[in-house]
């Protein structure tokens, strides 16, 4: 009896919820801001790309990450921190930090083999991210990818030492693992990376958004392109960056690909803020209406929905407009790439 109730209590909060949701994104619909974000007006046009099929792309992708994600924690004593790493690193995922890697690497002439270590060390950080995202102290949730989050598994502390190993573990596997690179050029690897993720980068953008909890629009158009460019788009930077520095690009290149990065970057996390809206748990794997409940500033609690889709459209055109001076197959992939983060479910 107790097991049924309990079952009503909980589809009763989610449809709740849900109306909730629906009810905001009807309602809100505020004037735009002349200021909101700044792209180039004309959409580029990406040339053809007939016959790259995506999705199995990124499924045989997947599969390598994947694989080389798992030599990459073995078990070993005490196994109860490994294990916490390897429930949360190998938990599934869509691997666009790795997959970006990768094809950035590639479009400038790199190998997989090259680039495929400094892509396993940027999921080791996304996951620590994760990791310790979800925590209490933090955004306190339950489920991630469809799963408990790892604090709910196997405790507090130990949830904290995982995702700091994956930290520390993610920079001893680039200088340790990758082979038939430059030292210089694994350097500036390094240091791109861990700018990307210290108090110049994610850190940053998490403490900004904790300190903004609650502000509502008092917060900013400004103060959120902060947040969601260093909490999400620079850890996506560094992995497009490695990767064309690992197959070594020239200055120019990597310049422009860190233009391309940036913009999905940013794009990624207002689509994110539009999912939080508009999907539910079961869609998103975690816990949907998060950011409405905590009172999260996000873009379209600032500019309403539908301009928070044209702004998402504006800066993956954008983005893709700095993939037109290259070979369209070996660009396939970043155009692709760019295209799923605008159409994401999840």
């Amino acid at each position: 009896m107790q097991q049924t109730q309990s079952l009503f209590q909980q589809r009763h909060a989610q449809r709740s919820s849900a109306r909730s949701r629906q009810a905001f994104s009807r309602k809100f619909v505020p004037a735009r801001c002349i200021a909101e974000v700044t792209v180039k007006s004309e959409k580029a046009q990406a040339p053809a790309k007939q016959g790259f099929d995506f999705k199995r792309y990124m499924g045989e992708r997947a599969q390598l990450i994947d694989a080389a994600l798992d030599k990459s924690v073995p078990l070993q004593y005490p196994e109860i921190i490994n294990e916490s790493m390897r429930y949360s690193l190998l938990a599934g995922g869509k691997r666009v930090r790795p997959a970006l890697c990768l094809a950035a690497c590639e479009l400038v002439g790199g190998s997989i083999e090259q680039a495929m270590p400094t892509a396993c060390s940027l999921e080791m950080i996304h996951t620590m991210s994760l990791i310790h995202d979800d925590l209490p102290s933090m955004d306190n949730d339950d489920f991630r990818r469809g799963k408990p989050t790892n604090h709910k598994v196997y405790g507090e502390e130990v949830a904290i030492l995982a995702g700091d190993a994956l930290l520390s573990l993610a920079f001893e596997y680039i200088a340790r693992e990758t082979k038939d690179v430059p030292a210089d050029k694994v350097l500036r690897v390094i240091v791109e990376v861990g700018k990307a993720v210290g108090s110049e980068g994610l850190v940053a953008g998490q403490v900004v958004d904790i300190k903004s909890e609650g502000a509502g629009q008092a917060v900013g158009l400004e103060t959120l392109k902060y947040i969601h460019e260093h909490k999400t788009a620079c850890l996506l930077e560094a992995a497009v960056v490695s990767g064309a520095l690992l197959g070594g690009a020239a200055d120019a290149d990597v310049e422009r690909l860190r233009k391309y990065s940036r913009a999905i970057g940013l794009a990624f996390q207002v689509v994110d803020d539009i999912l939080d809206i508009t999907a539910t748990t079961e869609e998103l794997g975690k816990t949907a209406g998060k950011d409405l409940a905590s009172e999260k500033t996000t873009y379209p609690s600032l500019v309403g929905l539908e301009r928070s889709r044209e702004i998402a459209d504006e800066l993956i055109e954008e983005a893709k407009s700095m993939l037109s001076d290259y070979d369209p197959a070996k660009a396939a992939p970043l155009y692709a790439l760019a295209e799923y983060i605008r159409a994401r479910k999840n």
